[in-house]
This record gives structure tokens, C-alpha cells and sequence, in this order.
């Protein structure tokens, strides 16, 4: 704790010297902190704290060297520079080449500003100072250049304002004790909080972080309450024939579907969620702040189950797929069905995303066996502007968009096949397994594929990763898997629920605990919780990106339950 200077003083004088490293582990060299707290105290404002600690600690900001230099770069004493610069420790040969490159090519461009006799001068420097240094010999041929065309020439009246950047450039190549970097102290403070914040596996809400404590929280953050039913009482008698009630911990259980719900899906400010159903409907649910769902649009219109939807990045709409169905796109002002993509009936969409932009969206269409598979892009009013055809097109489970619209990504049978859609690069990331499902993260630099072989795997987007990090826990046969990604401030949490349906016969298999949603933190490959209440098996998870407390569930119980975060309503 902080002192009194008499108290500070007093203990000085009874304990000796101060050490020279510091820290339990003597990894800190007192010099070292002393030099950063001082300038982050001269880039906070506080200059007279950061000149007395300098005065009382006897470290000054900045080495002699640095003086020294600083002082001869702007009197163009430019032997003076090369000598300092030769005399400093720790410093690369090839660093010191560069340094003293600096300075000459400076004087350099200085002299040719002077006139013809300035060239003369100039000349001599370029063959008995610069060139012997070794340096790419580009960088002669254009000075060499320059003594023609005076381009790069310093004017006589700008030599100032020249030499103060080239003293910056010079800081920059020489070593790191030279000088401070500006926001050192906030960079290693900020450093260690990340460090924190990546290591603790319960970190869910970015902002209970302090400095004051090390980071540490309770599995209170994790979305893991449901308690209360919300549905009309006229369905209540009927909610209870399907929905158990041992350990059961929702906020809300949604009860409006009258069917199988088989897809949820957040929008992507918070505000709603829609949840789809094998009853042929889609329902969007309001979310209030107090973290209460209700209903405000029940979209009818499909003759199969919906098998999933999708809300346009800026949330005014929502497409909405039918098995063996056309898309259809929803506006969310209204609730009413804009447009009813007419692809032909040869043509069953396994798959759809939008590009950031709102205004267009890609399909994967799954075409009988006699002819190709297809990916194509279209805009808002059904118009088909790009097609993917041919046997070298695979038959796509899944796709997403990259943020930054540059990247289409294809979830294929036993591989991850990515296209760079500016430049029509494609690479491919291939899996053991049998894929069900893919999800992006919000960033777009990270995705999880589902396998048929227990595991989720994590990649890279760019294809940098030889090996996906793996995450286990679960259980599962032929069974489709869908996760998504939770926080992604510091870290992520990764969320999967098991589908135990039989992809080939369409069947529900009665497996022993098919009904629990299970949460992983991104560096450990063991679930770190396991979410118990629904009486039947869990389908869909989303995640809800503006409010992490929230995670909802959608399984055939009928039911869409949403899980709140202890610490968020007053559970504590």
C-alpha cells in the first residue's frame, strides 16, 4: 500500500539499497520500470510527477545516447551521429548499417537541396559513405537517381522539421533500451489482463474485468439458469406431458411451436430471436431488457418444417428455408413475406448466408443425382447473379460468409472447401470425418466444424492451421451437431447440443442423455458445463452477441428454452 514520504523515506533507510531486479521471480529490472512508469507518466499528462520520479529514482527517461544523438542529428553533425550510433550496445550489424544509412542518405538529401554545389558534395557522400555500408542496392540506385532529377531534396527551409523525422526513424531502428515505446506500460498491463482473462474458463461478460484483482470468475457468468414457464395457460397442462422438469434451471421456456423446434437463431444486435419448427412456421421473439421474451410475429406460409433461417446483418430481414421448399425472405418491420425465391423445382437449397452488405445472399442447391451441384449468389428480388457448377462442385451442408465479404466458406462431406471470391483462389481444409455444421465466429478468423466422430474442431479461416484445436465430451453416432461461438471479446466459449437423428432414415433415436447443451471454453477440450432441462433432444443453440448472458436452446420437446447467467437476474 502507498505511504507517507516520511514513511517512504524512513523504510528506505532500514531496508538499504533497493535491489536491482524486482519481483518475486526477479524478472523485473527496476531501471526498466522506473524508465516505463516515467513515460507513461509524461504521456498521461502528469510531467512533474514523472520529472521527481526521475529526480528522486536517479533513472532518467532517457539514456545519454539518446541526448547525445538527438542533440547532433539536429546540428547536422552527422560524424558525430555515425560515431554515437557505432558505440551503442546490443545493437544487429545489420541495424547499425540501416542507422547509419539513415543518417547519411539525410545528409544526402540535404545537400542536394543546397544547388550545384550541394551536388557535388552529395556525390562524395553517396560513394564514400553509403554505398560501402552494404545496404539493398535499390536504395543507391535511386539516390544515385537523385542527384539528377533532386528528387527527395531537402529545401534549406525545411531542414528542421526534416531532421526531427529523421530522428525517429533513426529511434526506430536502434535497440530497445535507447528509448521508451510510447504505451509501453499500458501495452504489458493490457497484455497481462488478456492473459488473465484467456486462462480464466468461466469468462463470459467483457466487462468484469479490474486491475485492482486478479481476474478470476464463477461459473455465475455461464448461461445456465431456466426456471419459469412462459407459455398460455390453455397449453400449460400440455407443456408439462413433454417437458421434465427435474433439474430443469431456464429463465423461460417458449412454448408457442406445436412441433419439433429445430433451429435458433439470434439476430445479430440481440434484439430478437427467431426460432423455426417442423410445424411449418418460423416465430420472432422481442427481447426485452429485463432479459423476458415475447412473441411478435408468427411467420406462416411453408408446406415442409423449416430447417433453418437466417437474419441479414442489419437485421431488417429473414430468410427461411423448408425442406425440399424455396427460400423465402422475410421483412422484419412488417412480418410479411416479401418474396418467395422462385429456383426450380430440380433445385433443393441445403444452405444459405448473406454477403455483409444486405443486399445479396448465397445459396448451395443440391440438384438430383443426374445433374451437378450448385452454388449460386443472387440479389433481393430473386435475380441470379453468380452460378457455381459442375462435378467439381461438392455437395455443401453448410456455408457462411466472412464479414468482410471477401471469403465463401463450404461445408462438404469430409472437407472445408474456402473460396476468395475477388480473386477466385480456393483452397481446401480437409476433415476424417463426415462434417454436419459450421459456424463462424464474429470476426470471421475463426470457424468450428462438427464431425460425426465425436469432436468439433476449430480452424483458421485463412488456412494457417496445419492442426484444428479439438474439443470432446459428447457422445454421438450418425448423429448432426450444431455449435456456435459465444464471447468474442478476449476469448470464446463454444457451445454445441447433440441431434441424435438418423440422417439417412430421418428417424429420432432414443439415446440416453441427448438432451443436454454442453459448453466449452476455447483452450480446453473438456466441456466446462453441461446444461440439464429439456425432456427431449436439443436441436439448435445460438448464442446471443449483444447480451453474452443469454443462450437459447431449441429442442423436440417443443419447446425453446432460454438460459440466463446467474449474475444478470439476481441469482447471486
Amino acid at each position: 500500500m502507498d505511504q507517507p514520504e516520511s514513511s517512504v523515506s524512513h523504510a528506505a533507510a532500514q531496508t538499504g539499497p533497493t535491489p536491482r531486479r524486482l519481483g518475486a521471480r526477479g524478472l523485473v529490472d527496476r531501471e526498466e520500470l522506473v524508465r516505463v512508469i516515467a513515460q507513461s507518466l509524461y504521456s498521461l499528462g502528469y510531467r512533474k510527477a514523472a520529472a521527481a520520479l526521475e529526480v528522486e529514482s536517479g533513472v532518467p527517461l532517457y539514456p545519454p545516447e539518446h541526448d547525445r544523438l538527438l542533440l547532433d542529428v539536429m546540428s547536422g553533425r552527422w560524424d558525430a551521429c555515425a560515431a554515437t550510433i557505432d558505440s551503442l550496445a546490443g545493437i544487429s550489424e545489420r541495424n547499425r548499417a540501416v542507422a547509419e544509412f539513415l543518417v547519411w542518405r539525410g545528409h544526402f538529401l540535404e545537400l542536394l537541396g543546397t544547388g550545384d554545389d550541394g551536388v557535388r558534395l552529395a556525390t562524395e557522400v553517396l560513394w564514400r559513405r553509403i554505398a560501402p555500408l552494404g545496404i539493398n542496392r535499390k536504395c543507391v540506385h535511386w539516390l544515385a537517381r537523385a542527384m539528377v532529377s533532386c528528387e527527395g531534396a531537402v529545401a534549406p527551409e525545411a531542414v528542421a522539421e526534416w531532421r526531427i523525422g529523421l530522428f525517429l526513424d533513426l529511434v526506430e531502428a536502434l535497440p530497445p533500451w535507447f528509448r521508451v515505446p510510447s504505451g509501453r506500460l499500458e501495452h504489458l498491463v493490457e497484455t497481462a489482463v488478456i492473459q488473465q482473462v484467456a486462462s480464466c474458463i468461466y469468462h463470459n461478460l467483457p466487462d468484469e474485468v479490474t486491475l485492482f484483482e486478479d481476474h478470476n470468475c464463477h461459473d455465475e457468468q455461464i448461461p445456465s439458469d431456466c426456471t419459469q414457464l412462459h407459455l398460455p395457460l390453455c397449453q400449460l397442462l400440455e407443456a408439462y406431458s413433454y417437458h421434465s422438469t427435474e433439474t430443469c434451471c431456464s429463465s423461460e421456456i417458449l412454448c408457442a411451436h406445436k412441433n419439433e423446434v429445430w433451429f435458433v437463431k439470434f439476430s445479430n444486435d440481440g434484439n430478437y430471436l427467431a426460432s423455426s419448427s417442423s410445424d411449418c412456421t418460423a416465430i420472432i421473439w422481442k427481447v426485452a431488457e429485463d432479459d423476458t421474451l415475447t412473441k411478435k410475429y408468427c411467420l406462416e406460409g411453408h408446406k415442409s418444417p423449416i430447417s433453418f433461417v437466417a437474419w441479414s446483418p442489419n437485421d431488417r430481414m429473414l430468410l427461411t428455408c423448408g425442406n425440399g421448399e424455396s427460400l423465402k425472405l422475410w421483412n422484419m418491420d412488417t412480418g410479411e413475406c416479401n418474396l418467395k425465391f422462385g429456383a426450380s423445382v430440380d433445385h433443393i437449397i441445403s444452405s444459405c448466408a448473406w454477403f455483409p452488405n444486405s443486399e445479396k445472399i448465397v445459396c448451395a442447391s443440391s440438384e438430383p443425382e443426374s445433374s451437378p451441384n450448385m452454388i449460386f449468389t443472387c440479389d433481393l428480388e430473386g435475380r441470379e447473379l453468380e452460378m457455381w457448377a459442375g462435378e467439381r462442385i461438392p455437395k455443401v451442408s453448410d456455408l457462411a460468409v466472412t464479414p468482410d465479404g471477401q471469403n465463401l466458406i463450404c461445408v462438404c462431406p469430409n472437407e472445408i472447401w474456402i473460396r476468395e471470391l475477388r480473386k477466385g483462389r480456393e483452397w481446401k481444409i480437409p476433415e476424417r470425418q463426415t462434417i454436419s455444421s459450421l459456424s463462424l465466429s464474429g470476426d470471421g478468423q475463426s470457424m468450428i466444424v462438427n464431425l460425426n466422430s465425436q469432436e468439433i474442431h476449430l480452424w483458421k479461416t485463412n488456412g494457417s492451421s496445419s492442426e484444428p484445436d479439438k474439443f470432446k465430451g459428447h457422445k454421438q453416432g450418425k448423429f448432426v451437431i450444431r455449435s456456435c461461438f459465444g464471447d468474442q471479446t478476449l476469448c470464446s466459449l463454444l457451445v454445441a447440443v447433440r441431434i441424435h437423428r438418423d440422417i439417412t432414415s430421418n428417424l429420432i433415436l432414443n439415446v440416453k442423455q441427448s438432451e443436454q447443451v454442453y459448453i466449452w471454453q476455447r483452450c480446453m477440450e473438456i466441456p466446462i458445463k453441461v446444461l440439464y432441462g429439456h425432456s427431449m433432444t436439443v436441436n439448435c443453440v445460438s448464442w446471443n452477441p449483444a447480451r453474452p448472458q443469454m443462450l437459447a436452446s431449441a429442442g423436440d420437446d417443443r419447446t425453446v428454452r432460454i438460459w440466463l447467467a446467474r449474475k444478470t437476474h439476481g441469482l447471486t
